[in-house]
């Protein structure tokens, strides 16, 4: 139960400064200016559109690494993939709009 009300906060807070949109609004111009979208999900992928601020702090960097670890430039989505779990993102997404 306190798991399931830290996911749906969590959700609240990435609301603010986060979209979560589906995979076929994927046009670059869907992407307001100082924003990023990123594709995230293990099996199934979600595409977020992040602030692209958020590219300066550690832990997104750390995603990065990840990403160009298993993608390099060749990214299945057509845009940047993380290989991660969404609700790991999320988790992360969160520390990141609260600092």
């Amino acid at each position: 139960m306190a798991r399931h009300f830290h996911a749906i906060l969590a959700k609240q807070i990435l609301c603010r400064s986060v979209w979560i949109t589906n995979k076929s609004a994927s046009r670059s111009s869907d992407v307001p200016k100082g924003f990023l979208a990123v594709y995230v999900g293990e099996m199934d992928k979600k595409r977020f559109v992040v602030p692209v601020s958020y590219l300066n702090e550690p832990s997104f960097q750390d995603l990065l690494s990840k990403a160009e670890e298993e993608f390099g430039f060749n990214h299945p989505m057509g845009g940047l993939t993380i290989p991660c779990r969404e609700d790991t993102f999320i988790d992360i997404l969160s520390s990141l709009s609260r600092s």
